[in-house]
């Protein structure tokens, strides 16, 4: 989670203020606890900072490993679908990914109003497909985060006028602001979008990450037959053994080299 997930989690629970004091409270408590070791430094993500460094091996065998170990199965070649789930916020992309990882679903983050080229590049995929898309959408419940999902939804049905494709917002939704109590904001007046929008706002950072987890799985789920996960996920085991044996096997061939040269 993010900093900023902790302090609406804070508010939910009624521990702090929801206010700049209160994130200021939870900000510096969570310093004191990572620097004390009560909280593990991988717990809290910052996505806002990254490093890019291309990935290297020191042998052929150290390569054939690697691949060993993240090698994956494609679970939808065989689907009657295709699912993609959008995201407005950066933020909480690794709230989700776990999720659409382990299911082999591309996560769409918008970053708010989503860029007409990331569009594009979307609607020309689901375009070339021969099965309905279903597209599930995450965002903030306020004027700007509503309308950004409606722009997403016109402008690929534009963009891709021939393919079938169903959009969905599944978070946050008036119904889940209500049944879960979520911390809410007064509409911002000065969006020229809050015209008969309401007076109430919630922000997707509000949803506790287990539930928005939850959410996306169900998605996801909808559209997998039974039991295909379990039967994939032993396919791949499988494989994954094959490509071990293969790189023991070329190890063993290499020393026998070696020795022979020796």
């Amino acid at each position: 989670m993010t900093v900023r997930q902790v302090f609406y989690q804070a508010t939910v629970r009624g521990l702090v203020e929801k206010a700049e004091s209160g994130y200021g409270k939870v900000q510096t408590d969570l310093t004191i606890m990572r620097r004390a070791g009560e909280l593990p430094y991988g717990w809290l993500a910052d996505n806002t900072r990254w490093q890019r460094k291309p990935r290297t091996f020191d042998s052929v065998e150290d390569a054939l490993q690697a691949t060993a170990a993240f090698y994956r199965k494609s679970l939808w070649t065989n689907a009657d679908s295709y699912v993609e789930i959008w995201l407005e916020k950066d933020a909480l992309a690794g709230v989700i990914l776990p999720v659409t990882s382990m299911y082999d679903v591309p996560l769409m983050v918008a970053r708010g109003y989503a860029s007409l080229s990331f569009l594009y590049n979307a609607a020309e995929y689901i375009n070339d497909l021969d099965v309905p898309t279903f597209i599930y959408h995450c965002g903030d419940f306020d004027p700007s985060g509503v309308n950004a999902g409606e722009k997403i939804e016109e402008t690929l049905h534009d963009l891709a006028p021939d393919a079938d494709i169903t959009f969905e917002r599944i978070a946050v939704t008036p119904e889940q602001i209500t049944a879960w109590a979520l911390p809410t904001r007064p509409t911002k007046g000065s969006d020229t979008r809050s015209k008969n929008f309401g007076e109430i706002s919630v922000e997707l950072d509000a949803i506790e990450p287990n539930q928005l987890r939850a959410l996306v799985q169900q998605a996801i789920e909808l559209h997998l037959p039974p039991d295909q996960f379990e039967i994939l996920k032993a396919a791949e085991e499988s494989e994954r053994d094959i490509i071990t044996r293969l790189v023991g096997k070329i190890g063993r061939k290499r020393l026998r080299s070696r020795r022979w040269r020796g």
